[in-house]
């Protein structure tokens, strides 16, 4: 255990993103942390490592920003740094458009505002991935004016294809039957219907439409970076992930990763982010397309994941990066740390029982190797934690539980078989 830290951390939300950055704080420090959020959510929920208040209203401006000056005259005389960590995009979004309001008392390790919104609009971050030589897959942007004045709208590529929204933030807001994060269409008529819903009931935004790269779920990447406030990338870890969540609202969510090691991929995406001159946490979603040979980006996400806790799970501890940054100042001369090289050291991260893994993953040689780290023990989750464990919290975990493979049975045949 290291040393009671001379600085504090405030997280926003009350996710799985939460409970695994305070999980990660946790262990170094063995301190509940404070957060704030809108609403309590099941993954922090009877934790002794979570000091959660909730504020009606905080998700969004007026109420977050009005709630943020009140809680920075509580911080203001405070002696220690305070470090402010956004776990979720609206979260981190918000705090980009204050940071210049807020960083006289909150430490705030986010990019500025103009770059947040070029980079988390797919349709804007694509223009950056050609300018920078990324690959992306082939794609055409539909806007609600297109959709409003055209009886058909164009569809060029073949089926299947994928459906996104490119605001996330808004599409949060949005409910129709059959809504989902995103979506794999069939049929133009499968597309019709889900454009005429979304645009129906309030959503405002483009989507994306794009050609659908084969292959099933362990085609995917994630990466998880961290760079310092010099625009240095100092820690890459790449994961595999080898299954998704299929129920509607989850699709896209990885519920099991195995840490993977490329050196092409961490090389391309540390140049990319020093020459936009990033800082703060970054994730990347990207998929092997077999057609050409290329891992094509989906996106980047402009904080930690919902799955992100196998960066600490596989020894590359997710909160002590902005610690060594901000508090410690101690990263400056530090090389790059590029994550997974020694293989004897890697754990597989579930986000569901080993059970659904080992029912509902593709079988290959990447299971095979899932499989051998379970038999071995060397696998975790974020939300089961024995340091922070009692009656409530069991039963709860139990129920979760339950409920993923509920929606495993239900839903997988639909969205991933």
């Amino acid at each position: 255990m290291q040393e009671t830290p001379k600085f504090t951390p405030i997280l926003l939300g009350s996710d799985f993103n939460v409970y695994g950055m305070a999980r990660s704080l946790y262990e170094l420090y063995h301190q509940p942390v404070k957060a704030f959020a809108s609403i309590q959510l099941a993954p922090t929920r009877f934790t002794k490592i979570v000091d959660l208040e909730l504020i009606p209203g905080f998700s969004e401006d007026p109420v977050w920003i009005d709630s943020m000056r009140k809680i920075k005259e509580r911080y203001r005389d405070h002696k220690e740094p305070v470090i402010l960590i956004g776990c979720g995009d609206g979260y981190a979004e918000l705090i980009a458009k204050h940071k210049d309001e807020l960083s006289d008392v909150f430490i705030c390790p986010y990019i500025d505002y103009d770059l947040l919104k070029t980079l988390n609009n797919k349709e804007r971050f694509y223009k950056v991935c050609d300018k920078y030589g990324l690959p992306y897959p082939k794609t055409r942007t539909i806007s609600k004016a297109e959709h409003d004045s055209q009886t058909v709208v164009e569809q060029p590529f073949d089926y299947p294809v994928a459906l996104k929204p490119t605001n996330s933030v808004e599409w949060l807001d949005v409910h129709f039957e059959g809504r989902k994060k995103a979506f794999r269409i069939q049929s133009r008529e499968e597309f019709d219907k889900v454009l005429d819903a979304a645009y129906a009931n309030g959503y405002k935004s483009d989507f994306i439409l794009q050609d659908f790269i084969p292959g099933d779920d362990s085609n995917m990447r994630v990466l998880n970076a961290y760079v310092d406030q010099h625009h240095h990338v100092k820690m890459m870890c790449l994961g595999h992930p080898l299954l998704e969540d299929p129920a509607p609202s989850a699709i896209g969510n990885y519920v099991a990763i195995l840490p993977e090691y490329n050196e092409a991929i961490y090389k391309q995406i540390k140049d990319f982010l020093e020459k936009i001159e990033f800082t703060g946490y970054a994730n990347f979603d990207m998929k092997y397309d077999v057609r050409d040979d290329t891992f094509k980006l989906f996106e980047i996400n402009l904080r930690q994941g919902r799955s992100s806790f196998f960066v600490t799970l596989n020894g590359y501890n997710l909160a002590d990066w902005v610690v060594k940054d901000y508090v410690k100042q101690d990263l400056v001369d530090q090389p790059t740390v590029y994550g997974n090289q020694d293989e004897s050291k890697h754990a597989l991260w579930l986000g569901v029982p080993a059970r659904v893994f080992k029912k509902y993953a593709r079988e290959n040689a990447d299971k095979d190797r899932a499989l051998e780290l379970i038999r071995a023990g060397r696998y975790g989750t974020t939300y089961q934690y024995s340091h922070d464990m009692n009656l409530k919290r069991w039963a709860l975990i139990k129920w979760m539980n339950h409920n993923y493979s509920k929606n495993f049975d239900r839903y997988f045949a639909e969205n991933k078989g």
